[in-house]
Parts: structure tokens; sequence; C-alpha cells
């Protein structure tokens, strides 16, 4: 079984910045692409950010702003965060993906004023 724990949410103005992470453990065999989701109030879950293997990939709203790194030696995932805006304001989800399967963590909140 496997255990994704988000943490690093939080209040920040416009223009701040905020760093994710994603805590993994159990048996992470198998998973090769890791990815950050958000899902706003009254919004669909939507992508925000993927990693496999030196690959990553952004939505084109946070291109430039947002980077999405890995340590596999620790079974971590982050997403640093830059130049928010509030419509970044979600609940963040990190994410795993193993033969066909989508694992989830409960999310954590990131909440950007104007």
């Amino acid at each position: 079984q496997v255990q994704l724990v988000e943490s690093g949410g939080g209040l920040v103005q416009a223009g701040g910045s905020l760093r994710l992470s994603c805590a993994a453990s159990g048996n992470l065999f198998g998973i090769e692409t890791m990815g950050w989701y958000r899902q706003a109030p009254g919004k669909q879950r939507e992508l925000v950010a993927t990693i496999s293997g030196g690959t990553t990939t952004y939505v084109d709203s946070v291109k430039g702003r947002f980077t999405i790194s890995r340590d596999n030696a620790k079974n971590t995932m982050t997403l640093q965060m830059n130049s928010l805006k509030p419509e970044d304001t979600a609940v963040y989800y990190c994410n795993a993906a193993r033969w066909g399967m989508n694992l989830w963590g409960k999310g954590t909140l990131v909440t950007v004023s104007s």
C-alpha cells in the first residue's frame, strides 16, 4: 500500500512563494510518474505538473513560475511555486501513477490573497 502525504500549503500574498512537499511511503515499486494536481472551489481537478525520470511537464498557466522536482532517495516530491496569483488558490494533491492506477494524497490548501 502506498501513502502520499502533502505538506507546505498555507496563506500567501500574491507575488509570494510556497514550497509544497509530498512524502511517499509504502510499496513504491512500479511508480514512475508523479505529479501535482489542484482543485479550485467549484472547478474540476486539473493537472499542474508531472515528473517522470528527468522529464517534467507543466500546465501553461504555471510555466515559468512553478518547478517540480523529485528525490527518489528520500521518496519525496516537491513543487516550488513562485509569483503566486490569486487564481492559484486551490487544494493541491500529490499523485502517483502505477500500472494504470492513480494514487492520491489528501491534499494541502494553498490560498493566495490579492
